[in-house]
């Protein structure tokens, strides 16, 4: 007899899409923050005339930024892999699996365009 098809399985593969979404999206914040922040002491402290060097938090702020980016795609590699993986019977029928990867794709490349943008700006 074959197995009832069963939602949960897809449904707990998109919890976890979002999970990692959440973590790529929190990673590429707290690099932000960090080229950021740091650009804000120095401006505190710098007497009028000198020049702002903040180097090495652009360096730590960009490369959280893609590793967040890095987190994105994988997550999308592994979500599509494992959905096309799954029996048609346990992908719930008029369900989105496009979109979260669609999602996924877009803040990756909104990150890397981001961390594009603070190493022009900050070189």
């Amino acid at each position: 007899m074959a197995d009832p098809s069963d939602p949960r399985v897809f449904f707990a593969a998109v919890r976890t899409l979002l999970a990692w979404q959440r973590c790529s999206l929190a990673l590429m914040a707290f690099g932000f923050v960090i080229e950021r922040f740091s650009l804000f002491l120095t401006l505190l402290r710098l007497a009028p005339g000198s020049s702002p060097s903040h180097v090495f938090s652009l360096i730590v702020g960009v490369v959280f930024i893609l590793l967040g980016a890095a987190v994105a795609i994988a997550s999308t590699l592994a979500f599509r892999r494992f959905v096309c993986d799954l029996p048609a019977q346990d992908v719930p029928s008029g369900s989105w699996t496009w979109l979260g990867s669609t999602i996924n794709v877009a803040v990756a490349l909104i990150g890397i365009v981001l961390a594009g943008f603070l190493v022009l700006t900050g070189v």
